[in-house]
């Protein structure tokens, strides 16, 4: 473990370093999701998140809310498709490149 400028050890620094900082963080994330509901504490991260694509898709508030709130739920499955076909299109280049 590293230490912090008081002498004490970075549990953190240790984490990055050892590589299981992703696990440790899962783990975190198991444990508080089987003590509370995750749409509780999610809520306005997803309200914000949907909050950008309603910007994409009408900047100037000018669409009525309903329609508005359509456009943006379309957007953002766009934006995760389109996630989705980049990621299916580097594993297909990195199998490409695997094989003999």
């Amino acid at each position: 473990m590293s230490r912090t400028p008081e002498g004490r050890h970075s549990i953190r620094a240790a984490a990055l370093r050892d590589g299981f900082a992703s696990l440790r963080g899962r783990i975190g994330g198991l444990a508080l999701a089987s003590q509370q509901d995750p749409k509780v504490y999610t809520s306005a991260a997803r309200a914000a998140f949907l909050r950008t694509f309603e910007l994409q898709v009408d900047p100037h508030g000018e669409l009525p809310a309903a329609e508005r709130t359509r456009r943006a739920l379309a957007a953002r499955k766009l934006h995760f498709s389109r996630l989705s076909y980049a990621s299916a299109k580097a594993r297909r280049e990195r199998r490409k490149g695997a094989a003999p």
